[in-house]
């Protein structure tokens, strides 16, 4: 008789110490999962943050995806009133800013040597940036080139300017682990990484 009524406290024992397992439960992988989501998201800006500053390295020493910025020669051109004599600086103002994307370069703030998009250094750029985040895409990729003050007129060594240029990164979504049930997702923050053209020129990087 003792045996039973011990028997049957720790039965109702167990059941009540299940019961409360079942009810923490959903909270716990909640919390882990939330953990883990964190840590992530903050492993995709590190990962984002690389990317840039690697496809400005690259854009600086490789040709422009607007071809015009390698080729024109500033000589005996004016900025404002005044004349680009050979060998003399150029100053910022020779350049305003040419925006390049996946699609094709726009000149955004003139003046602009020309526009004309160059598809295979674009390519080469997005391959590079892949290769630290493989998920990014193409849309998510804008480079601008704007005046810098550098380089000089007809100069026989490269492109005459040395344009500022500028890679970022927008348009970036962040799929949550503990929510993806739900679809939920959130948006990564845009990220910008300058760095002024060197060569101009060439096909790949270190």
């Amino acid at each position: 008789m003792l045996l039973r009524f011990f028997l049957f406290r720790f039965l109702r024992a167990e059941s009540g110490t299940a019961a409360e397992f079942a009810l923490v439960l959903p909270l716990l992988l909640l919390l882990t999962l939330g953990t883990i989501d964190v840590g992530y998201y903050a492993y995709r800006i590190n990962e984002a943050e690389k990317a840039t500053q690697i496809g400005a390295r690259w854009a600086a020493v490789t040709d422009p995806l607007a071809k015009e910025i390698a080729s024109t020669n500033y000589t005996n051109t004016f900025v404002g009133t005044d004349i680009i004599l050979q060998g003399e600086p150029i100053p910022a103002g020779a350049l305003g800013k040419i925006s390049c994307t996946s699609v094709g370069c726009t000149c955004v703030t003139s003046p602009c040597p020309g526009t004309t998009f160059d598809p295979a250094s674009f390519s080469a750029l997005s391959t590079r940036m892949k290769q630290i985040w493989p998920g990014l895409e193409d849309r998510n990729i804008r480079v601008d080139y704007s005046g810098s003050g550098l380089g000089f007129a007809g100069d026989p060594n490269g492109p005459d300017i040395a344009p500022l240029i500028t890679v970022r990164l927008a348009d970036m979504t962040y799929n949550s682990i503990a929510l993806s049930p739900l679809g939920v997702s959130a948006n990564l923050p845009d990220f910008a990484y300058s760095i002024t053209a060197e060569d101009s020129a060439g096909t790949s990087s270190n």
